[in-house]
Parts: structure tokens; C-alpha cells; sequence
């Protein structure tokens, strides 16, 4: 079995290839999935990360989850320890732009959302298998939200990042469910 870090490269270089228009048309395929999915449909609040270029466009989510009266809140990762907490976005504004370009929310516009209060957490990964693990972007962030967080997750992937099977080691947490812009997988 290849290599976590191969596995991730690979990935990242097939991501990459997708031209704006195929990934245009997967984003939305998939975001009409989400937004058929009981669970997001039930959630008063998600948890998600604002996305980087070249994954699933996660604003559109969060324009449609504001205008169906949802909550959100997105991450603010300590690089330090590792470690992340969620706060509450309700406006663009309240990003700020840190390290690799990544958009987080800034802490004194915000306010802390505990894991409790976040009813469906969308998991970013590179790379999921059949039985609903992922290979995340190599930070371990997610890794140890998830030990603490004990409500449903779902991952979002176009159908190419689906393999059989992922190397696993003892502290990964499968998904609660997996949708891509072909299907949705359930994980027991």
C-alpha cells in the first residue's frame, strides 16, 4: 500500500488538473447533494473550513446556509499546538487571511462555538476510502478535533477521490458519511 505523503501528493497534482469549468460542475452536482442530505437539512449549525482554490467550494455552503437561517462556524487553527476551535461566521468581513493564504476568522469579531454546538461537521481530506476514512492535508488538525467532537460529520469529494482503500493508523476516525458529485456513502 502506497504512502500517506504519496497518496497526498498524488492527490494534490490530480486536483490541480481540474480545469474551472469540470470543477465548477462537480461543486455544484455535489452542493445539490449536501443540501438534499437529512442531516445538513436538520443542522442548526455546521462546522466548516473556508476552502483553498482547488478543493469544494465550501463559500457557496455557507451563503446557503446563511440564507436558510443556519449558524456557522469555521475553524481558527493554533499552528503551536495544533489544535483548532470553532467560531461563529456570520459575514464575510470577519475573515482575516493568515499563513498559506488560508481564511480564518478573526477572534475579535468572533465569537468561540463549542464542539457540542456544532450538529454537522463537513471533514476536509484529500483522499477517502469505503469505509469513510480520509487522508487530510497533513496538518492533523481535523485528526484532533475529531478525539472531542462526538456529533455527525460528512466529508465532501468529487468521485476521484475515492479509493478503495487508505492506509489507517490508530487515531484516525472514519466520516459519518462521504458525498461526492455522484453519491452518498453512509458509514456505520
Amino acid at each position: 500500500m502506497q504512502t500517506k505523503h504519496r497518496l497526498r501528493t498524488e492527490m494534490k497534482n490530480r486536483l490541480k488538473e481540474l480545469s474551472d469549468g469540470e470543477k465548477r460542475k462537480r461543486d455544484d452536482q455535489l452542493l445539490e447533494q449536501l443540501f438534499t442530505y437529512e442531516p445538513y437539512k436538520r443542522a442548526n449549525t455546521i462546522g466548516l473550513t473556508i476552502a483553498m482554490k482547488k478543493e469544494v467550494d465550501t463559500r457557496k455552503i455557507i451563503e446557503h446556509a446563511w440564507s436558510a437561517g443556519k449558524k456557522v462556524a469555521v475553524p481558527k487553527c493554533e499552528p503551536k499546538d495544533k489544535t483548532m476551535t470553532f467560531r461563529y461566521l456570520r459575514s464575510w468581513d470577519e475573515l482575516e487571511t493568515v499563513y498559506f493564504g488560508l481564511q480564518e476568522p478573526k477572534p475579535e469579531l468572533t465569537e468561540e462555538c463549542t464542539p457540542e454546538q456544532i450538529q454537522l461537521l463537513i471533514v476536509p481530506g484529500l483522499l477517502f476510502d469505503e469505509r469513510g476514512y480520509r487522508i487530510g492535508f497533513g496538518g492533523g488538525y481535523y485528526d484532533r478535533f475529531l478525539q472531542k467532537y462526538s456529533n455527525k460529520t460528512v466529508s465532501l469529494a468529487y468521485g476521484f477521490q475515492l479509493v478503495k482503500e487508505i492506509p489507517v493508523e490508530p487515531f484516525d476516525l472514519p466520516v459519518g458519511a462521504l458525498i461526492t458529485d455522484e453519491t452518498i456513502m453512509s458509514f456505520s
